[in-house]
């Protein structure tokens, strides 16, 4: 298969492909092998996005009852936790008619509701498992023609998954004992947005499944301490939104969560103070000119204001504002500003902000940021 490269950031990049699409490379060759009786060194799968893939495969074993191999995870250049991993699958016959999959070693089980699969299942997610059904069921039909017994039972392994896997999302997912079996395309794309979105919604997901009460909010790991050492809280509602405020709020809003409390670092959140949703420095960094702005209208010299725009960090520019006098006021009017925007974005839905800096530690909040918090810290005590 020759390489597939997409352009992100003004760089060409490698594609690569999922866990799912290994994991149903290697049902279809174990599949082969227990069909014929025959090793193979390769094998051919269609993906979702209608990407043919021919994968090596490797430590193929063919027993009496069953047949065994490995696709190698290759995450092309965007590489994670699972690059290089051995995805095995063991292929054993049965006369059920039903291609049944589960997981064994290294392969993750799910232990909290509103996730891809049902509590206690293995996660491996529907269109991995369908890419694997269709992959077995396809050789089967070839080997057995019209006997409509023939079925299979399908068992996918990670020897490393549990490792793996505290590197993952998984351990604040609720899925336990090894990395999922992932991949909604069966290619993985470089920088993927929509990998990211994914991440964010399957918590979000997971969180209302359990409860529609309040949600914290996080950019990153600085806001989930702030809110830990600061604030009091266990995290045990919370969602790492990335640079994806407005995706979060909107994704919150449709799942009809009470609230959301957004917590967070003025480098990052300044940017809502302007109605930026999406916060990446490469969509949008307009941190300077808001401080400046709101400083100018809190009567700042033009000195300050010059000063403001060509301060290297946020947290350099309070300096300069707590100076003259002015940090109160200029983040009184961003709060304001916030407010504003966010109730904007997210209709009914309440919301509220908790702003920090680095030097300065809890800077302020929006109007209803102290009553979501109390909701919040309700709604972590145990029962």
């Amino acid at each position: 298969m020759p390489d597939r490269f997409v352009v992100n950031g003004g760089k060409k990049l490698r594609c690569g492909y999922t866990t799912g699409s290994c994991a149903a490379a290697a049902a279809k060759a174990a599949a082969l092998m227990l069909a014929t009786g025959a090793a193979v060194d390769h094998v051919s799968i269609r993906t979702p996005k209608g990407v043919c893939l021919r994968l090596e495969v490797e430590d193929a074993h063919i027993h009496s009852d069953s047949a065994s191999c490995a696709v190698r995870k290759d995450g092309g250049d965007d590489i994670d936790a699972t690059d290089g991993a051995l995805i095995y699958v063991r292929v054993s016959l049965n006369s059920s008619g039903e291609i049944l999959v589960d997981g064994g070693e290294g392969v993750g089980r799910v232990t909290r509701a509103g996730l891809d699969q049902p509590v206690g299942a293995a996660a491996i997610n529907r269109v991995p498992r369908q890419m694997i059904v269709q992959s077995v069921r396809e050789v089967l039909a070839g080997a057995f023609g019209q006997d409509t017994r023939r079925g299979a039972d399908v068992t996918v392994s990670v020897p490393r998954g549990k490792e793996i896997a505290r590197q993952t999302y998984n351990p604040r997912l609720g899925i336990e004992g090894g990395i999922s079996i992932l991949g909604t395309t069966g290619i993985v794309e470089p920088m993927s947005e929509a990998a990211l979105l994914d991440t964010i919604r399957t918590e979000l997901n997971m969180l209302r499944a359990a409860s529609d009460a309040p949600v914290l909010v996080t950019p990153g790991n600085y806001g989930e301490e702030f809110a830990k050492k600061m604030l009091g809280l266990n995290l045990s509602r919370s969602v790492l939104c990335s640079n994806f405020l407005g995706d979060t709020l909107d994704y919150a809003a449709y799942l009809g969560f009470q609230g959301v409390l957004l917590v967070g670092h003025i480098g990052k959140l300044v940017k809502l103070a302007g109605g930026i949703f999406q916060t990446h420095s490469r969509a949008a960094d307009a941190r300077m000119e808001i401080l400046a702005a709101h400083a100018a209208m809190a009567g700042a010299p033009q000195t300050l204001v010059r000063g403001l725009m060509d301060a290297p960090t946020t947290d350099r520019a309070l300096e300069l504002l707590k100076q003259q006098g002015l940090a109160e006021p200029v983040v009184r009017t961003l709060l304001q500003k916030m407010e504003e925007h966010l109730k904007h974005r997210a209709g009914q839905m309440q919301t509220g902000v908790i702003l920090f800096s680095s030097q300065s530690g809890m800077l302020g909040q929006t109007s209803e940021a102290p009553e979501l918090l109390k909701q919040f810290k309700k709604s972590e005590e145990p029962e």
